[in-house]
């Protein structure tokens, strides 16, 4: 299921936008959209930490303990965004992988008018949950290969625009993915404000379709 860029359009309600975490995320990971999301103000993004398993507290790479206090629901989300956290054996990615409640919660999720978005190795994660196969995405530099073999039509640019999946590149590209999906959902001039106030210029393209 794929929505043309022409069919997005804000909603009437503020713009729901839950982001997946899980034990050893990456904090940078989810740091870069939250901040973008949040300088549009509550009245227009309403934001939310999920768990697959429910509302409960996690640890990030670095030691951080966050409160999920949204239980996973795709039904009441128009944006979910899948962070990273790390890559290769031993890793947190790999763990979940392994564990594989996170991927068939994933595999579930897509619907009419739900944008799924990764930041960094959390593309991989869509991708064990079967949702990158045969689509246009990217992820970091080093599980692109990966990415491939496992059927996704890997594409240059830091953030990978197909409709209803929106991908970028490694960590601090997240900050990238979060103002292009200001622009998609609210107009250029609110990307730009975001981007005057962060004081932080876009790097690379948006690959788009």
């Amino acid at each position: 299921m794929t929505t043309p860029l022409a069919d997005t359009a804000p909603p009437a309600r503020p713009l729901r936008v839950h982001t997946l975490l899980y034990d050893g995320v990456e904090e940078q990971d989810f740091a870069g959209h939250i901040e973008v999301f949040g300088i549009a103000g509550e009245e227009r993004v309403a934001q939310s930490f999920v768990h697959v398993d429910g509302p409960r507290q996690v640890t990030t790479a670095a030691g951080m303990r966050i409160l999920c206090r949204t239980a996973w629901s795709p039904r009441s989300a128009d944006v979910i965004i899948v962070p990273g956290a790390g890559y290769g054996e031993g890793s947190a990615l790999r763990r979940e992988i392994r564990r594989g409640v996170l991927p068939r919660a994933l595999a579930t999720a897509p619907r009419q008018g739900l944008v799924i978005g990764a930041v960094c190795t959390g593309t991989m994660l869509l991708s064990a949950a079967g949702l990158t196969a045969g689509r246009r995405c990217t992820t970091h530099h080093i599980a692109q290969e990966d990415l491939r073999r496992e059927g996704g039509q890997v594409v240059g640019g830091r953030v990978v625009d197909d409709g209803d999946l929106v991908t970028c590149g490694g960590v601090t590209s997240g900050i990238d993915l979060g103002i292009w999906l200001l622009e998609r959902f609210f107009g250029p001039d609110t990307a730009l404000f975001a981007e005057e106030v962060l004081e932080y210029e876009r790097r690379g393209s948006v690959n788009t379709r």
